[in-house]
């Protein structure tokens, strides 16, 4: 670029009024140059800013619930399996009265959550098909387990069918303990081909959710570079509002331009948007490291405690209380009196940049038609 075109341009960007700077060149200049400036400063910043809001509104109707769902699924069928394997010890007499309460909630939980991430909307296509083999193992796990209740009195049927159902639950457990060696093990997930249980298969779930989760709840490259397009369009923008302002003061004698002065009012909603999309932001990365903790935190025994001691301190991990969290960080991480305002943000800058160029075409048809033949214009 030459350097006349570099001097041409920073006088319509940001230059100030030259002394001997011609009324119609300068008029001329700032027509092209203030409206420009507008669409650069309302356009990228309306599409980063709703990219957040669009993410966010992921993160906190599909992604964070569906996790939530999961985990506590996940928990729910692994106290269902302690509580099917504490039931059927009493042999013949379960017969008769059935394996417990607890048991039979937990696996009803279980399935109304996993049927909850299915109507989520949260999966893709492939993953959907991954739940719903989950759904199967599920049924079959249950379906093992009244085997095992139907032949409790024959030990070693017994003890085969409820093998075979935890094979269903679990690919693989957590080491014994010392002092506890007959203690019930949570499962520990596999990974690779040999992770085809029904814990496995939720855990992978889990996972490909919480990188999603974390790719929308970082800005990316483009909504950053949107942002600063928009930021140094806007600061030169006010830079020529006020210029043109004082220009059309001390030239054209007039106090204030009420249309140029009502087409930068638009500007002073977008420092309120600016501030609205550092919340959002802070609360995404907020609520990723929440929800981060359902999957890696959360287990069983915690669940189990907190459900025997309902008016206990409970742990920081529950899962409910983890839920409430992610809600209240995203509720709280945005201005809601602007839900609605980044929709309008476009719209407002083309009603700006028409009003911008409307008034100052006008002022330059006014100037040329009242000077003198043989002025300087």
């Amino acid at each position: 670029m030459s350097r006349p075109t570099l001097r041409r341009a920073w006088r319509w960007l940001w230059a100030a009024e030259a002394r001997g700077t011609r009324n119609h060149s300068y008029l001329r200049d700032r027509l092209l140059a203030l409206p420009l400036l507008t669409a650069l400063t309302f356009t990228p910043f309306a599409w980063a800013h709703t990219t957040l809001r669009d993410d966010a509104a992921y993160i906190r109707t599909r992604a964070a619930p569906a996790l939530v769902d999961l985990a506590d699924a996940r928990a729910s069928l692994q106290i269902a399996d302690r509580e099917a394997a504490d039931s059927l010890r009493a042999g013949r007499a379960v017969e008769l009265s059935g394996l417990s309460e607890r048991y039979r909630t937990r696996t009803s939980r279980a399935t109304q959550r996993l049927n909850q991430v299915a109507r989520s909307g949260a999966l893709s296509a492939s993953e959907r098909q991954d739940l719903d083999v989950v759904a199967g193992l599920v049924a079959d796990y249950g379906t093992w387990t009244a085997w095992a209740q139907a032949n409790a009195a024959d030990r070693a049927l017994r003890e085969a069918a409820l093998a075979y159902a935890r094979s269903i639950l679990c690919s693989a457990r957590e080491p014994a303990r010392a002092d506890r060696p007959d203690a019930h093990r949570a499962c520990r997930p596999a990974t690779g081909f040999t992770a085809t249980a029904v814990v496995d298969r939720v855990t992978a779930l889990e996972r490909a959710l919480q990188e999603r989760l974390s790719d929308r709840a970082e800005p990316g490259f483009g909504v950053l570079v949107a942002f600063g397009v928009s930021g140094v369009a806007f600061l030169l923008l006010v830079r020529g509002f006020w210029r043109t302002q004082v220009f059309l003061h001390h030239r054209f004698r007039l106090y204030v331009s009420l249309p140029l002065l009502a087409a930068a009012l638009p500007l002073l909603a977008l420092p309120l948007l600016a501030a609205d999309a550092v919340l959002v932001q802070s609360a995404q990365r907020s609520a990723g490291s929440t929800a981060r903790a359902l999957s890696d935190e959360t287990s069983p025994r915690i669940e189990s405690d907190a459900a025997a001691e309902p008016f206990g301190t409970p742990d920081r991990y529950v899962i409910a209380a983890l839920e409430d969290s992610v809600d209240h960080e995203l509720a709280e991480g945005r201005l809601a009196f602007l839900d609605g305002a980044p929709a309008w943000a476009v719209p407002a800058g083309l009603v700006s940049a028409a009003v911008t160029g409307a008034t100052l075409h006008g002022y330059r048809r006014e100037y040329v038609r009242l000077t003198r033949p043989g002025a300087v214009p």
